[in-house]
């Protein structure tokens, strides 16, 4: 009997070092225990295996019934657990409550003292829309997604081209031909399945641009065109809601909060008309570094949970402008214009 028990002892060390897991490990000591009830059972009384494996069927008969009973009980722990007020927590928390999956993943955004439990919770609450899964949408949304926003909406009626990839990190190379929003919403769902994503396939229009933006708390712009800038410049401003703009070129990016429900400025303050052609090119003509996108998109998110949380002081009535090349950073004041035709009263002051 001494040596049944070695030989199952071995299997269960040797499984546990190749990482089988323990269902596995169990079902080679049943094969064990199987094999030396077989061999008490059919082999003669003194064959010299009966000898070494115990002489007696009946004794592997009560090692069996001890390990079943054993096992009928675990089961019957399980179930009752499973059942009991208290018991082990489910998967997924009731609305507005975090289960203890989330709570373990939010752990170093509830000690910081100006998020605490009270900013995750408002996270979990929030609705944010990203305009554009491109350059700066790809980071903001990835990280979204992983701070707890509970919804996720991003708009976008492009297809994942091989040329995006050198940036535009939440696609992968097996995506190319997919639309983005697509795309988007299976990264974040894989990164974080406590989120809601709502992809929209197609593009900012004037005819739903209220209605989309009526759902959410705040927008996140991260469209490379002007007439989508303006555009949600004006819908934003309309509706009250604050709007995260990040713009790139080559090595440098900047950002801003236009919010002027609160006194700042909104886009059309600052930038009263689109640039002639030419003199703000593409991505695609000018050239983009590759990390920039997620040095600037990353920061957008920032942005937003400040703004959703009330921590620190967003970027309201300022703009950071950050320089790659020569790794700085400025930031200049930003001030609303009274002849602005979308949140000023149109006359020059």
């Amino acid at each position: 009997m001494l040596l049944v028990a070695l030989v199952g002892a071995a299997l269960w060390v040797a499984g546990a070092a190749m990482g089988v897991p323990a269902r596995g490990r169990w079902q080679a000591v049943g094969l064990v225990w199987l094999a030396a009830l077989a061999i008490n059972v059919v082999l003669p009384e003194g064959h010299p295996l009966r000898e070494v494996t115990g002489r007696e069927p009946a004794l592997w008969l009560l090692v069996g019934g001890f390990a079943a009973l054993v096992m009928v009980y675990r089961s019957g722990l399980s179930w009752l657990k499973a059942r009991a007020p208290g018991g082990e927590a489910p998967a997924t928390a009731a609305p507005g409550r975090f289960s203890e999956t989330e709570l373990d993943r939010y752990a170093r955004h509830i000690v910081l003292r100006e998020l605490g439990g009270p900013g995750q919770k408002r996270l979990k609450q929030a609705r944010v829309l990203v305009i554009g899964a491109g350059g700066l949408g790809a980071p903001a949304l990835q990280y979204l997604a992983a701070a707890g926003v509970g919804t996720i909406g991003v708009i976008d009626d492009d297809l994942v081209e091989n040329a995006n990839l050198q940036r535009q990190v939440i696609h992968a190379d097996g995506a190319i031909g997919m639309p983005k929003v697509f795309s988007a919403e299976g990264a974040m769902r894989a990164q974080n399945p406590f989120v809601e994503v709502r992809p929209y396939h197609r593009r900012l229009a004037p005819d739903m641009a209220e209605a989309l933006f009526a759902d959410y708390d705040v927008i996140l712009d991260g469209t490379d065109n002007f007439d989508t800038r303006y555009l949600a410049n004006r819908v934003a401003v309309a509706l009250g809601k604050p709007l995260i703009s990040g713009a790139l070129s080559q090595w440098e990016g900047q950002l801003s909060v236009f919010d002027p429900a609160v006194g700042g400025p909104c886009y059309q303050c600052i930038f009263p008309q689109a640039p002639a052609p030419g003199l703000a090119p593409s991505c695609a003509v000018a050239g983009v570094l590759g990390p920039l996108p997620g040095v600037v998109g990353a920061m957008m998110a920032v942005e937003a949970v400040k703004l959703i949380t009330g921590a620190g002081a967003p970027l309201r009535g300022q703009m950071l402008i950050y320089d790659a090349l020569y790794g700085e950073t400025r930031t200049i004041g930003l001030k609303p214009r009274a002849d602005c035709p979308v949140c000023g009263d149109g006359t020059a002051g």
